[in-house]
């Protein structure tokens, strides 16, 4: 980038970290081949700071469903039923009367269009995990449990539907689990943590060990039971360095052969709390090019970002790669409106 982008990139952090309830903020991008790196950090953090990856989680649980599905030993229009037993799912989806659990398959599961609700944030007793007052930990059969009471919004597969639901994906961490026969943390390390040398990203599954902090407006608080609850989801910690090596890897084709993404760029709109995210084969996919940035943008941004304001995205375009965190639970679009204005600045 010239210096008169990256002044303009500075802008874009700047009036970030003046608004209001941003204490933190890490900012890294990097191009493809790696000549190009720009760094920009806000309160005592760098690109090495640990912070909870939240719903980016769902990248590592993706790759280890990718990984299976190239070594043949699962297929993504499998039955859920084929990998976990049906009494566990028994009911989980029922529609006006119809139970189409034993239907679920696990691209299903992958591309958000299971119909299936999320038993965090929807339905009278949702606990919305980072707002609610105390610690709770809440393991994966409960989990089934309270979204086995909440009625689905659509049929598995209707056409042009996709309801963003973290079951989803811990169902996927229960499939994995089962083909590889291996705690799913043990599983990210032997499929992606170990193969990347990453350092300091892991699952965390004990509350002794290191799990970092969030804000929440201006509180910042401590739920490690959460995070440990949230596992294949939303429960891993990493920094914004060791993101910038797994998304390049991800979609660059060291962890599976990239042909697959002929598969999974296959995106529908989410619901419309989601705003402008559709979603693919288990990532997002944001345009630019729509009404959303008054048509002032250009291509797509396509990765994930977290409710604990992660965020680890592609920008084809400009062939960019973007990874950081905002460290703030209380807004959970603000990674995402962030992002998209980097990638139209970068776009320029």
């Amino acid at each position: 980038m010239n210096n008169s982008l990256i002044r303009e990139v500075d802008n874009v952090f700047n009036k970030l970290i003046y608004s209001k309830h941003i204490h933190e903020c890490i900012l890294y991008i990097e191009n493809a081949i790696g000549d190009f790196s720009y760094k920009k950090t806000y309160g005592y953090k760098d690109i090495h700071s640990p912070f909870l990856m939240a719903s980016i989680t769902k990248l590592f649980t993706a790759t280890c469903i990718l990984i299976l599905h190239e070594q043949n030993r699962l297929s993504l229009n499998d039955k859920l039923t084929k990998y976990i037993d049906d009494n566990i799912i028994c009911g989980i989806h029922v529609y006006y009367g119809k139970d189409y659990s034993n239907e679920l398959m696990i691209s299903d599961l992958l591309f958000q269009i299971s119909g299936l609700s999320d038993a965090f944030e929807e339905g009278k007793n949702s606990i919305r995990r980072f707002s609610i007052p105390n610690d709770v930990y809440i393991d994966f059969m409960n989990n089934v449990d309270m979204v086995r009471k909440l009625k689905p919004h659509f049929v598995p597969r209707t056409e042009n539907k996709a309801h963003y639901a973290d079951i989803n994906f811990d169902l996927l961490g229960k499939v994995v689990e089962n083909v590889v026969d291996l705690p799913l943390e043990e599983v990210y390390k032997r499929f992606i943590i170990e193969p990347l040398e990453l350092k300091n990203t892991y699952l965390p599954i004990s509350e002794n060990e290191f799990i970092p902090e969030i804000y929440f407006k201006d509180k910042l608080i401590h739920r490690p039971k959460i995070v440990i609850s949230s596992r294949a989801s939303g429960g891993g910690v990493s920094t914004a360095y060791d993101l910038m090596i797994f998304i390049k890897a991800f979609f660059g084709g060291k962890l599976f052969n990239k042909e697959i993404f002929k598969i999974l760029s296959k995106y529908k709109k989410l619901q419309a709390s989601m705003g402008p995210i559709y979603y693919g084969g288990g990532y997002m996919q944001i345009p630019l090019e729509g009404s959303t940035t008054l048509f002032m943008g250009k291509g797509e941004l396509i990765g994930h970002s977290g409710s604990t304001g992660s965020f680890a995205f592609y920008y084809p375009y400009k062939d960019i790669y973007i990874t950081g965190n905002i460290n703030q639970a209380a807004n959970q679009a603000l990674p995402i409106r962030f992002v998209m204005k980097l990638a139209m600045t970068l776009g320029k």
